[in-house]
């Protein structure tokens, strides 16, 4: 269920950051920046990976080990959704296509 290296931590999990947020998935430690973070990797009940998040260790508010039947389940009804639609702008088409063929002619 878990491999602990050196005073890391590595396996499945229930993630609960800051309270606000539960996610079930797979966690381990990341470094970025220099910074290390910690990463949650959330799979459908399939296996399929659904979302990668990353946050800093001091946002976090619970780590639960669990088995990774419990944890894929849990990450199947709590999908993180990082960007609503209503937060987007319409996207409007280009007037120009960037992957159209240049001549070199076209001033700027």
């Amino acid at each position: 269920m878990e491999t602990k290296t050196e005073g890391t931590y590595e396996g499945w999990v229930i993630l609960e950051v800051m309270g606000h947020r539960k996610l079930g998935g797979y966690l381990k430690e990341q470094v970025i920046a220099g910074q290390a973070f910690i990463r949650i990797d959330v799979v459908d009940i399939e296996a399929n990976p659904t979302a990668t998040q990353f946050y800093n260790p001091s946002s976090v508010y619970c780590i639960t080990p669990t088995t990774q039947e419990v944890a894929i389940s849990f990450g199947t009804n709590h999908q993180p959704a990082p960007v609503q639609r209503w937060e987007l702008a319409a996207l409007k088409p280009s007037p120009v296509d960037p992957l159209e063929y240049s001549d070199g002619e076209d001033e700027y």
